[in-house]
């Protein structure tokens, strides 16, 4: 008789790390030669469905089609990328034809079918057919072409045996790596795993990522200070080098000088950098909830979705902060990093959570700072934790359930992200970027020579503290 597996213990998510490449010049060049090998095959599809189009053709969108068209080109077509490289171009296609066509269906008519050209589109392989030996990969090419082995900028975070596939990219002018690999759940000691039943409920913003009230009067509140000076600091020096280069730059139709290709391309490095700065920053505040989740045995997350808010217009200004806020990144970063932990992530309205009493649940003026009093029965208490706490009494697709039942937190604890405080000092950064950054340290009461985000080294770290007036 068969025996019988257990479904819990063989639940696996997909995770995928991003590592650098390096190389040699001749590497580099067999590299880019890839990637623009993958952009010829894009504008191939590209060009194939536009000569389909104007004879009013059914185009090819589906990936068994194009896998047809992409044998009868016959080897050798797209220099050294070979079939399983070249199919995963088509993949990509395909995916985002249909998700247009799935937009439009649904009556958003601003998605547009892939229809432009791309000069480096990534190359993704999967297990079976590249080989990873500690730091060195070899990269799949054609037949009859000289083996392509790059050595990684640091050791891939999972076994061998888990990797599904690599993808090879390139952001900022730089050669990336990402790694997928199927990671089992994790498996918890009898009696510490996350409790179902306990729910805690998670308020998003942009001074404060992640809000999170627990059901035992814990609370969680992120920082996001150091992102948001991250995200003024680029801007400022993104407009400081652009105001130095205007009386270079080359008119429309213009081939640039090689001085203001050096510039471009020191843009895209700071660009890179910038992202990744932010990337990494929101990856530290996830896996701070998660952590923190896991410790009170949470097996339920209610987060709030902000994500309406997105379709108003509020101005120049706040426009630019909700570009910025980037919701969507911190809900799958979250999910992700939750699901691995075996914690159930739900999405739930948020309206009227911020302006609401959960004492009299009567509607509040929005207060001017971070604590929200209410003026009709006298209570006070931070705004995003009582955000949080009214998200955790809602059900998915509903409203409030029981308003009684708000558990507002007592202890708090506090958690600054290092990750992006950076000095802006060196090479990369103008003096503009340098005497502005030091202007807003000196208004904000800290020293010049603090981490940004932070008015004093006191505040780097974690600490749990008792907040005032709170019930």
């Amino acid at each position: 008789m068969p025996r019988r597996r257990d479904p819990a213990a063989e639940r696996v998510v997909h995770r995928t790390a991003r590592v650098a490449v390096r190389v040699t010049p001749g590497q580099r060049r067999r590299c880019f030669g890839l990637l623009r090998s993958a952009g010829d095959v894009w504008a191939c599809v590209v060009e194939v469905n536009a000569w389909r189009r104007r004879r009013w053709d059914t185009p090819l969108a589906g990936y068994q089609q194009l896998c047809r068209e992409l044998a009868a080109s016959g080897p050798g077509t797209f220099a050294e990328l070979n079939s399983v490289g070249a199919r995963s171009v088509l993949r990509r296609f395909s995916d985002a034809w249909f998700a247009a066509a799935k937009r439009r269906k649904d009556g958003d008519l601003s998605a547009r079918f892939p229809r432009r050209r791309r000069g480096l589109v990534p190359v993704r392989w999967y297990h079976g057919t590249f080989t990873l030996d500690g730091r060195r990969l070899r990269i799949p090419t054609a037949r009859g072409t000289a083996p392509l082995w790059v050595r990684l900028a640091r050791e891939v975070p999972y076994p061998a045996e888990q990797i599904r596939s690599i993808t090879l990219l390139c952001e900022g002018g730089r050669l990336f790596l990402d790694v997928t690999a199927e990671v089992p759940v994790t498996v918890y000691p009898a009696g510490e795993q996350p409790d179902p039943g306990r729910v805690a409920g998670v308020d998003l913003g942009i001074t404060h990522p992640y809000a999170v009230a627990g059901p035992d009067g814990e609370g969680l509140l992120v920082s996001g200070r150091a992102i948001r000076a991250e995200h003024r600091m680029h801007l400022t020096d993104t407009k400081a080098r652009r105001r130095a280069v205007s009386r270079r730059a080359p008119k429309p139709g213009q081939k640039g000088s090689r001085r203001w290709r050096q510039y471009r391309r020191r843009a895209r490095l700071v660009e890179g950098r910038h992202r990744r700065r932010v990337r990494q920053a929101q990856h530290e505040a996830a896996r701070g909830v998660v952590s923190w989740a896991v410790r009170q045995r949470v097996g339920v997350l209610h987060v709030g979705d902000p994500r309406g808010v997105l379709d108003l217009s509020a101005g120049r200004r706040h426009n630019l902060r909700l570009r910025q806020w980037q919701i969507g990144r911190l809900l799958q970063v979250l999910t992700d990093k939750a699901t691995l932990a075996g914690i159930t992530v739900r999405l739930v309205d948020e309206r009227g959570t911020s302006s609401t009493c959960p004492a009299c649940a009567r509607r509040v003026p929005k207060p001017r700072g971070r604590t929200l009093s209410c003026p009709h029965c006298a209570f006070s208490g931070h705004r995003d934790l009582v955000a949080a706490a009214s998200i955790a009494t809602r059900t998915p697709g509903g409203g409030p359930t029981t308003p009684t039942a708000v558990v507002l937190p007592q202890v708090v604890t506090h958690v600054e992200l290092a990750g992006t405080s950076l000095v802006p000092d060196g090479p990369d950064v103008t003096r503009g970027a340098q005497h502005g950054w030091r202007e807003d340290q000196l208004a904000r009461g800290g020293p010049p020579h603090h981490p940004v985000g932070s008015r004093s080294p006191t505040r780097r770290g974690s600490n749990t503290h008792r907040i005032p007036g709170e019930r």
